[in-house]
Order: structure tokens, then sequence, then C-alpha cells
């Protein structure tokens, strides 16, 4: 484990701090993307940020937002490097984002049982969930929802419906 600064410490707070661009509700740091802040120099900073997936359209406005925060904070050089290994896992998100997920209504991803890979099933697409497999509504907590698409307002995310309070909801994907 690595053993950060007084500095270093605080700038990755500050740095994690910074909304996600596309659920301002969390954190960089409650997402889970912000993997390390290093000071280089007197007045240099090297943050390392992890996509939620490659390609990811985020990433830029995540980079520019930190670069902004530390700047403003005194740091005249801010290099965002995007570190793809280890690769990012919805179990990188907190228990306080999951807790936000669910307060704006957006179901938090399953937490496996084991730590791993999530298993990939191939297959025709079923819409309601088995028991073992529930999402549970953020609005009344039931677990008889259906899936309506695989994906939402962003690819990390699916579209949901609850089948009690009838409400649809976005759920956030394992990966």
């Amino acid at each position: 484990m690595v053993t950060l600064t007084p500095l270093e410490t605080e700038l990755f707070e500050l740095a994690g701090s910074v909304p996600d661009p596309e659920l301002p509700v969390l954190t960089l740091r409650e997402l889970g993307v912000l993997r390390a802040v290093h000071v280089r120099g007197a007045d240099s900073v090297e943050v390392e940020l992890t996509p939620t997936y490659t390609g990811c359209p985020a990433i830029e406005a995540m980079s520019l937002d930190i670069e902004r925060v530390l700047r403003a904070h005194g740091v005249r050089e801010v290099t965002v490097r995007t570190v793809l290994a280890p690769a990012w896992s919805t179990d990188d998100i907190t228990d306080e984002g999951r807790r936000k997920l669910r307060e704006f209504g957006i179901a938090p991803p399953r937490v496996a049982a084991a730590a791993g890979p999530v298993a990939v099933r191939l297959g025709p697409m079923r819409t309601l969930d088995t028991a073992a497999e529930a999402v549970r509504c953020p609005h009344c907590g039931s677990a008889d929802t259906e899936l309506l698409s695989r994906f939402s307002s962003t690819a990390c995310k699916a579209l949901r419906r609850c089948l009690d309070c009838r409400e649809p909801f976005d759920h956030f994907k394992e990966l």
C-alpha cells in the first residue's frame, strides 16, 4: 500500500469532490474512478483516473473539472492520466455512492456475493428477474421489477420498471 503525503491526501480529497458529469449526485471519489494523486514537484501534480468503461465520453469533462479544482487550489501544472488497469468495476462505488444513487432514484449495482468477475450469460433477453437476481426499486424497495431496455440515459445504466409502484427507474449495471 502506498502512503500518501498530507498534501497528496488533501489534493486527493479535492479532486475526489468533483461531481461526476453524468451523475452529478456522485463525486468522482464515490464513483471510484479517481485512483491516485501524485505530487511531482513544487507546483506539479499527476492525477490517475479510470473511466467506467473504455471510450467513456465523460472522461474529458472529468479531467477538465479536476484540473480546474486543483488549479484553483494553487497547483500550477495538473496532468490527468487515464489508467485502464486495473479496470474500473461497480464494486469501486462506495457505500455512500450507492446510498446517493438510491436516494436519487437510481438502483445501485448489485454487490457480487463473491469477489471476481461478473458472470455474463448469453441468450435471449429476459425482462423479469429471478429472486436471486432481483434489482430493487429505489422508490418503494420492491424486488418485483422488470427490464424495459438494456440501455438508458447512459451506456452504463439500464431502464427498468417496478411492477408494484409502476415507476420507471435507471439501474446502474454491474461491471
